[in-house]
């Protein structure tokens, strides 16, 4: 009897779990980052969304008992990577380059920026319409703006050139109160709005831009005209700059909380060890420049100036490479000794021996910082001179027929006879004896002469 009872107890539990394994599932959940591409009562098949790239995981989740598995599917924003080069200027980058971050164009000064300020990484890469850097400059007209004071703005002013836009009693100020003229002409960001100001219920007008912060409230809060007592808005450190401190302010008693966020330049660091050279910094912050120099007999390969960007050092390190000097030419009739083989680097000396003839000029030259050699090469010449004719005289080192280039005498006069001039005497290269040859002048002839005056 007891076997009977449990047995009909056991049946409806039974019969629930066999219709909950057939139960099947309802329709698969969905997602943002992902796309459903088609499904089962027993399965799902998933690929990521436009502008999301696969990196991991099953695309595919099953039912169990009616609820589906998790989808261990991994996507992640496309990556545009590097926008490319920007002739006579540079990009800034917003975020990592990937779906919906910007990169901004900055041109080098005299130059204007012609087209977009920023472009954007899209789903099929970075904008097609880039901007280009052309020589001139710009100027912006004074910028209007409704119910401000505006008596302090010049008719023109210079790309660069920052103004603040006050307004006139009883209305405040909608947007960034400083603006600055950008290259392309136009003032960035776009100017403010003097509003009304709100009625003191304690609610609070659109809070400002902090000037001289490099803070920025976050965009989705300047659509609104006003807020209620304990609203609460966030700001953002600008491109290149890195945060520290609360970003939020809240509005109390219709004012603004002050600012405690504090944005600093982000840090780059070394530009990395050159071999053979140096980098000249005028900083390591966002912003600042390395320039590479290398040391001496060293040639630059690459760019010589990295700047310090958002996401670091830009470029790529330079070399410096060592100069060296083309082969040594050639001399007839003599032979290269010392080091005699490619390359001849910076200070490298080569020496000159004649086989044949004499050797003139210098027997040695070196490779020099600009990579030549520090001199011409010597010739090899058959230089002789004549013995030199010198009367009442002699002199010492003396020989049959001609004497060599850089052979040297020296002349005596016989008894009874004084030297005039240099007793040392060279055969020089154009074959004749250097200095002048030396005359031989009677003794008696000037003691002669001498006891007459």
């Amino acid at each position: 009897m007891k076997t009977l009872i449990r047995t009909i107890l056991l049946l409806p539990c039974v019969f629930l779990s066999s219709v909950a394994e057939e139960r099947g599932c309802s329709s698969p959940p969905d997602s943002p980052e992902f796309r459903l591409m088609s499904y089962t009562p027993e399965k799902a098949l998933y690929k990521c969304a436009e502008g999301y790239d696969p990196y991991g995981g099953s695309p595919v989740i099953l039912c169990s008992s009616g609820r589906w598995g998790n989808l261990t599917l991994q996507c992640r924003k496309k990556l545009c990577g590097n926008a490319g080069e920007l002739l006579n200027g540079y990009f800034t980058y917003e975020g990592e380059s990937v779906l919906g971050d910007k990169a901004y164009a900055v041109c080098e000064d005299g130059y204007t920026l012609k087209g977009p300020e920023a472009i954007e990484c899209g789903i099929t890469g970075w904008s097609t319409e880039l901007p280009t850097c052309e020589e001139g400059t710009v100027t912006c007209s004074a910028p209007k703006v409704a119910n401000s004071e505006s008596k302090d703005f010049a008719h023109e002013h210079k790309a660069g050139d920052a103004v603040t836009v006050r307004c006139s009693q009883g209305f405040q100020i909608k947007g960034k109160a400083q603006i600055t003229c950008g290259s392309d002409g136009q003032w960035q960001p776009n100017p403010p709005q003097c509003v009304p100001t709100p009625e003191k219920s304690g609610r609070c007008g659109v809070p400002e831009n902090t000037e001289g912060t490099n803070a920025r409230l976050a965009t989705k809060y300047r659509a609104e005209k006003s807020y209620p007592p304990g609203a609460r808005v966030y700001y953002m450190c600008d491109v290149g700059y890195v945060s520290r401190g609360s970003k939020y302010r809240r509005c109390i008693k219709g004012q603004w909380t002050p600012l405690e966020l504090k944005c600093r330049r982000k840090l780059c660091g070394s530009a990395g060890e050159l071999l053979n050279g140096h980098y000249d910094y005028s900083g390591v912050e966002f912003g600042d420049m390395a320039k590479a120099v290398c040391d001496e007999g060293y040639q630059l390969v690459g760019q010589a100036t990295r700047n310090c960007l958002s996401r670091g050092w830009d470029g790529h390190p330079p070399v410096c490479e060592v100069l060296s000097c083309d082969d040594p030419p050639e001399v007839t009739n003599a032979e290269i000794s010392g080091y005699a083989q490619a390359p001849y680097e910076y200070r490298t000396v080569v020496t000159y021996r004649c086989l044949v003839g004499s050797l003139v000029g210098s027997s040695s030259m070196w490779c020099t910082e600009n990579g030549t050699w520090s001199s011409s090469p010597p010739q090899c010449k058959d230089v002789t001179c004549e013995p030199p004719i010198i009367p009442n005289a002699s002199w010492v080192r003396s020989r049959n027929g001609r004497y060599q280039y850089r052979d040297s005498i020296y002349v005596q006069c016989v008894p009874g006879y004084t030297i005039v001039g240099q007793s040392a005497i060279t055969c020089g290269q154009d074959e004749k004896w250097s200095p002048e040859l030396p005359k031989c002048r009677s003794t008696a002839g000037f003691r002669n002469r001498f006891q007459r005056g």
